[in-house]
């Protein structure tokens, strides 16, 4: 199955890091890859929320309604996006590795008839796109804690 994978260790607690990743209406201050397009739809399991992804700036944003398939609180938020065809896993983990340092990471899972022929495509700019992301969540969750 095709993958996307990046990984950051943050100096910060990983209830706090999840504070951060479940509010998606707060995005905005910190997330330039991912953006909450209906704050009314929490991440709830089994449901839908509203997300657009920029993968590059200058490009437009896409929209999907991903259905949220796992929410374990302070470890592992996972949701599904799928178009006839492909289907994009997205999950966020957090793991304690010290006092107040976490290490989180992000993968994006890839399956689906037109997996492979897509990747191709769009493997460089999400690539991109979510070390980004994981790497503004590191600078945003870092200077909320000093």
């Amino acid at each position: 199955m095709p993958s996307l994978y990046t990984e950051v260790e943050i100096n910060a607690a990983r209830s706090q890091i999840w504070q951060i990743l479940i509010a998606k209406e707060r995005w905005k201050y910190w997330n330039t890859f991912l953006f909450d397009c209906d704050p009314n739809r929490p991440f709830v399991q089994g449901r839908d929320v509203s997300l657009s992804v920029l993968r590059s700036p200058g490009e437009d944003e896409i929209q999907f309604r991903p259905i949220v398939t796992l929410v374990q609180p302070n470890y592992c938020l996972k949701w599904l996006s799928s178009i006839p065809g492909l289907h994009n896993e997205h999950v966020f983990e957090l793991q304690d590795i010290g006092v107040n340092q976490t290490r989180f990471s992000y993968q994006q899972n890839f399956s689906g008839t037109f997996a492979r022929f897509l990747l191709p495509f769009i493997r460089q700019e999400e690539r991109k796109g979510i070390q980004r992301m994981a790497w503004e969540l590191k600078r945003y969750a870092e200077k909320l804690g000093s």
